[in-house]
């Protein structure tokens, strides 16, 4: 099982282009790809959360001004994911994998609406048995319900599951689902070294998975 964004695809560029498109259209500053890439890895909804309050921190963000913000930045995000590219490595990962006959699958917070275009122009459709989007069910990771049920479909414990991930929700939701969890380095962890949360092995490039 992988995480997508900042495990295969780094999607900042385009992800901070549509924020700063729905801040700019809301009469905001810009934020900016520094502050986005920071930003990213709740799903949509908390990400233009943490845009409108310009923080991490999001509370004092109504849920109208949320409502409003996220319809400007779902269109201007479903309107071009072409500065969105591959992570080295990727496609040689899930060719490998597929040729040796273990089942993948597609567990990320981004929503579900995007991930057939997005999966199709990287190339990647082909691979996944089953994707599971942001909102295909009422919890994101880091709650486990996802990957639960990708095991079910797939009939298969824990003890026979990898997750694949880049921040701390992956390693707590592959620990809720007692889920061996590798976690990457390059990705986005909100500016955190991803080895604080104790994955079981850390990469710095997929291909290390087949050392």
């Amino acid at each position: 099982m992988f995480d997508l964004d900042g495990t295969l695809i780094d999607s900042v560029p385009d992800l901070a282009a549509a924020t700063d498109k729905m801040l700019v259209q809301l009469g905001r500053a810009p934020a900016g790809m520094d502050k986005v890439r920071n930003w990213v890895g709740n799903g949509a909804a908390v990400l233009v959360r943490r845009a409108l309050a310009d923080h991490f921190e999001h509370q004092e963000v109504s849920a109208e001004q949320e409502a409003e913000a996220l319809a400007i930045f779902m269109q201007a995000y479903a309107q071009d994911n072409s500065l969105t590219t591959l992570y080295p490595g990727v496609i040689d990962t899930l060719k490998t994998l597929q040729k040796l006959g273990i089942k993948q699958a597609l567990v990320t917070n981004k929503p579900e609406r995007f991930l057939p275009g997005l999966l199709e122009e990287t190339q990647m459709a082909e691979f996944f048995d089953w994707v599971v989007g942001g909102d295909t069910f009422p919890q994101k990771k880091p709650d486990p319900t996802g990957l639960l049920w990708v095991m079910e479909q797939a009939g298969v414990t824990a003890a026979e599951c990898l997750f694949i991930g880049d921040s701390r929700n992956d390693v707590q939701a592959a620990h809720a689902a007692q889920v061996a969890c590798v976690a990457v380095t390059y990705g986005y962890n909100y500016g955190e070294s991803i080895c604080a949360q104790n994955p079981a092995l850390i990469l710095n490039d997929l291909r290390e998975l087949f050392l």
